[in-house]
């Protein structure tokens, strides 16, 4: 597939802060690609380089064959960000700032009108278009923010920490703005410390931790990578001996196996395609199965078996 985004060697410094350490990434045109961390991990400073906000320390990023370095005013075309912290003067009002921003890039005026009308209703804040900015809540400057990358519809679309501040349902509302770009045709980047976010729209994840990427692939790889990642649960009847323990844990190679009273724990890599094996192995063992289950790791175990850290309140 064709990078949308290629990322070499990119390193950032802020004095004696490594912000961002040999960092090399390739984004595919037409993905949503995930980038998973801390706040302080890196993402953002990518995020803003990408988008020629900040310039490296040295490497480069290039947006569709395009450098940051050296053809910033050309990645600028291609790319729209929608920022964490919401950019705006306090004393304008929402509706000016968005018709201006559709003018900007590109609409004419009776164009501009309609689509940043179309899309402050989608977003919920259409009723508050003449308020001041500054008198807005901060979910509702949040949206005024997204809002701009929604009328632009940019081929790179960024969205730093997209749904913070928003209540579940906006969330929902935006996840499901954000697919319809990339189904237009924009390759959509969203950074996140947010699980479900980045599991609900992403085709891959990044996982980022203190500057360095850790970890990289789809939701479904990144969880297959954690040795003994899936736990098989069953629940039986009666006594289970060692040797049968040990006769599955050498059949469907499992990484351990934890027995407590009538509860047998499996721990295995790829679970789903080993469940049915088990399940033959007890009947013809003459054990009753009471219950059995299959839990998959979450993308909270991936974090942490790549980090040694929990992605919530782990901000440095």
């Amino acid at each position: 597939m064709e990078p949308a985004v290629e990322i070499v060697d990119l390193v950032k410094r802020f004095g004696n802060t490594i912000a961002v350490d040999k960092l090399n990434l390739s984004i595919y045109d037409g993905e949503i690609f995930g980038l998973l961390g801390p706040n302080g991990s890196g993402k953002s400073t990518t995020l803003l380089i990408i988008s020629t906000v900040y310039k490296p320390t040295s490497g480069d990023v290039y947006v569709y064959g395009k450098s940051v370095v050296k053809n910033s005013d050309e990645v600028r075309k291609y790319v729209g960000i929608a920022f964490q912290e919401p950019k705006a003067l306090w004393v304008d009002k929402p509706y000016e700032i968005l018709l201006w921003h559709a003018m900007v890039v590109g609409y004419s005026m009776s164009d501009a009108r309609k689509v940043v009308r179309q899309v402050m209703e989608d977003l919920g804040v259409w009723e508050y278009r003449n308020k001041m900015f500054s008198e807005l809540s901060g979910g509702n400057k949040k949206k005024v923010e997204l809002a701009k990358v929604f009328i632009q519809k940019p081929r790179l679309a960024i969205f730093d920490e997209p749904t913070a501040q928003l209540d579940v349902i906006t969330k929902h509302q935006v996840w499901n703005m954000i697919e319809d770009l990339r189904r237009n045709g924009s390759t959509i980047i969203v950074a996140t410390n947010e699980m479900s976010e980045a599991e609900r729209l992403s085709d891959r994840i990044g996982i980022m931790y203190r500057g360095k990427l850790r970890a990289l692939g789809t939701p479904e790889e990144l969880k297959d990578g954690i040795p003994g990642g899936d736990i098989i649960e069953i629940i039986v009847d009666g006594p289970v001996r060692e040797s049968f323990v040990e006769a599955i844990k050498n059949d469907i190679d499992a990484v351990r196996i934890d027995l407590k009273d009538a509860v047998i724990r499996i721990y295995v890599n790829k679970g789903e395609e080993k469940i049915a094996r088990v399940v033959d192995m007890f009947s013809r063992g003459g054990l009753k199965v009471r219950q059995i289950s299959l839990k998959e790791p979450t993308l909270d175990d991936v974090f942490f078996y790549y980090t040694g850290a929990k992605l919530a309140g782990d901000n440095n």
